[in-house]
């Protein structure tokens, strides 16, 4: 079955037009144009501005004129990630979506359901002639899941609407009033490369087959970081077996749990068979240790030509590098007291890289509380610090506080009562959503963020629900109609 042949029509074939269209985070212009044209071909009054968000009005139907206008708000752009034997050209190449039982999922790669299937659902409002609602903005906004530069660069003035409803996120029967705000750090170690030792070999080391995941809403799962778990590795290799790094490489973006990481090694000849046994050993602690977590870890090493290399760390740096990733804190710091199983505060250890002369380190910081994203801030700067590494912060964003006397909190929680037979679970989320930001910029708006179940954002393993894409689909008309 085509996806486009799926219920309700009219969203998913909003969905599979937007699978069409190449959009990862950074790749602004194709879908921003391709979503004004939209609200131009429905008649409708569309703004650009300056930075690629698409603003789209659409006037209130018959007897709602008078009503408050509403937002509805989604992000355009879409996590590339795709699996390591996986062909695939995130500029040029559609996302290759199809049904799996009760899901829809992509071949290898993300699926694109974050944001696009709120972005659909907007669509498929603006399209309709038939519904009831108030005057609606469809906004949707570019380069969130790379700091939400969109959100950021809105203008005051622009959005009329007083109430907001951000379709960004993944799990049906919840209603989320809160989010946690976010900052990026990014150590930088410099260093000249030094000769390798005479009667070296080079081994590549790999570790992939991890789920990996989204940085927020999968942090508390105890995922292994692939980054993390081969400095594990690496620091018995270099310690016991006399192995030399040439360079590591990880991760790809700041806001997913990294699920493959590789580093080229030298080693002394006479110990290769010796360094092969450490990596069995460490697949198979690897595998015990996260049994019942991940269930396709792989830590292998092949042999690369020993003339390819053209330099190694300084024994120094090298060791600085292992101490600073093996001290970095990533994962859960602290659970929000009141509510035991929300995270307050995290870190993400999520991209490293390596040139000629440098090796870069970025993280992910998370917190509901500044004070606690401050405090963890100051942890991961002198744990570089020390190391000796250069060490900034930038794309600091605020959380979302929560408003339990919220009016579209009461109002959609007696529609979901009411239509569903029972009662939604009000949440704040430990990911980052454009309310902060907005609500930063427009201070009044009442807002609240829902959607459908999607798994495994930011991993090729994402996957919606078909199911719930009906259910939230008529949560939302139900919803504009009562407002």
């Amino acid at each position: 079955m085509n996806i486009s042949d799926l219920q309700p029509a009219e969203v998913w074939k909003a969905f599979h037009s937007l699978t069409q269209i190449p959009r990862p985070s950074g790749k602004r212009k194709e879908i921003s144009d391709f979503l004004a044209d939209y609200g131009r071909s429905l008649g409708l009054e569309t703004i650009v501005d300056e930075i690629g968000n698409v603003i789209i009005r659409k006037p209130a139907s018959a007897g709602y004129e008078g009503h408050p206008g509403v937002i509805l708000q989604g992000h355009m752009d879409m996590v590339p990630q795709k699996d390591s034997d996986k062909e695939f050209n995130f500029e040029t190449d559609p996302i290759q979506a199809y049904v799996d039982g009760e899901w829809v999922t992509a071949d290898g790669t993300t699926l694109g359901a974050d944001d696009g299937m709120g972005v659909a659902a907007a669509m498929a409002v603006l399209a309709d002639k038939t519904l009831q609602h108030p005057a609606l903005e469809a906004f949707f906004t570019i380069d969130e899941e790379t700091g939400m530069y969109g959100a950021e660069a809105l203008q005051p003035g622009l959005l009329q609407g007083r109430t907001l409803l951000n379709l960004d996120c993944e799990s049906e029967g919840e209603l989320y009033i809160g989010c946690a705000g976010g900052v990026d750090g990014t150590a930088v170690f410099h260093y000249e490369p030094v000769a390798v030792p005479e009667g070296d070999v080079a081994l590549l080391v790999k570790l992939s087959g991890l789920h990996g995941g989204h940085s927020g809403c999968d942090i508390h799962l105890q995922r292994a970081n692939a980054i993390k778990k081969l400095f594990e590795f690496l620091k018995e290799a270099v310690s016991e077996y006399e192995a030399r790094i040439a360079c590591v490489q990880g991760g790809s973006l700041r806001n997913a749990i990294p699920r493959e990481a590789t580093a080229l090694i030298t080693v002394p000849a006479e110990g290769k068979d010796e360094l092969l046994e450490l990596v069995d050993f460490y697949e198979d602690l690897f595998i015990k240790t996260y049994d019942g977590i991940e269930d396709n870890i792989h830590l292998t090493a092949t042999e690369f030509p020993i003339a390819d290399v053209k330099g190694l760390l300084p024994e120094d740096t090298q060791d600085f590098l292992i101490h600073a990733i093996t001290i970095c804190p990533h994962g859960v710091y602290r659970m929000i007291p009141e509510i035991p199983d929300v995270v307050e505060t995290s870190n993400n250890v999520a991209v490293i890289t390596t040139t000629e002369d440098t090796i870069t380190v970025q993280c992910l910081t998370r917190s509901s509380v500044e004070s606690r994203k401050e405090e963890l801030m100051e942890v991961i700067d002198s744990t570089f610090r020390m190391a000796g590494a250069e060490i900034t912060f930038s794309g600091s964003y605020p959380g979302w506080k929560p408003n339990t006397n919220s009016h579209i909190l009461d109002t959609m929680k007696a529609i979901y009562e009411r239509d569903f037979g029972k009662t939604p679970r009000i949440m704040t989320i430990h990911a980052g959503l454009e309310c902060g930001i907005i609500g930063k910029n427009y201070p009044g708006l009442d807002m609240i963020s829902f959607g459908p179940t999607i798994v495994h954002p930011h991993s090729p393993s994402e996957a919606v629900n078909i199911e719930t894409v009906g259910k939230f689909y008529r949560f939302l008309l139900a919803t504009l109609k009562e407002l």
